[in-house]
């Protein structure tokens, strides 16, 4: 990919608290939300919960109400939206997934459906792009909506990284040859 003018991506972690934890235990650090500015993408991680009764209850906490209230101030600004697995019930619960298709993890789709019933749910699909929000559901697909959010910036890099992450994968899976010495 070399010579390949790509655009520039400025990222940051923010939220609620100066503190996340992972679902794996990771401390990941964060800027305050309501300190930056209007962003152009915001991608909303899974909230660490993927049974329906701990999935409803962490959609109640103050950290998640606060986090809603934020994503509608930014979407009312412009700011497209992204989300996948237990993040889209994150979207669907502040309510910009209204009127619009969308996809989620295929085991939590009889929740999603109950709660959401003016989302038009599809969960069969790995992405699905409506207006300013994209979807996914879970496993691998996230991986196919971060190339679909590059895609949009760049569609030669996109490509590019979807060869590389192939050829590796492509070389990884091959057989290992090994010498006695």
């Amino acid at each position: 990919m070399s010579g390949l003018e790509s655009p520039r991506f400025d990222v940051t972690v923010t939220g609620m608290r100066r503190r996340s934890r992972s679902a794996q235990g990771l401390g990941v650090p964060a800027a305050a939300a309501e300190r930056k500015k209007t962003p152009d993408w915001v991608v909303v991680p899974a909230i660490g919960c993927n049974m329906p009764a701990p999935l409803a209850h962490a959609l109640t906490r103050a950290d998640v109400r606060d986090a809603l209230a934020m994503l509608r101030a930014w979407a009312g600004n412009g700011t497209s939206m992204a989300a996948a697995c237990v993040g889209t019930f994150v979207l669907a619960e502040a309510g910009l997934l209204e009127g619009e298709e969308a996809t989620t993890t295929w085991w939590l789709a009889p929740m999603f459906r109950q709660r959401y019933p003016e989302v038009k749910l599809d969960e069969s699909r790995m992405v699905v792009r409506s207006d300013t929000v994209v979807t996914a559901g879970a496993a691998l697909s996230p991986i196919d909506m971060a190339l679909s959010l590059i895609r949009q910036a760049s569609p030669e890099l996109a490509g590019g990284s979807r060869s590389a992450w192939w050829s590796t994968r492509v070389r990884r899976n091959r057989p290992m040859r090994s010498r006695t010495i």
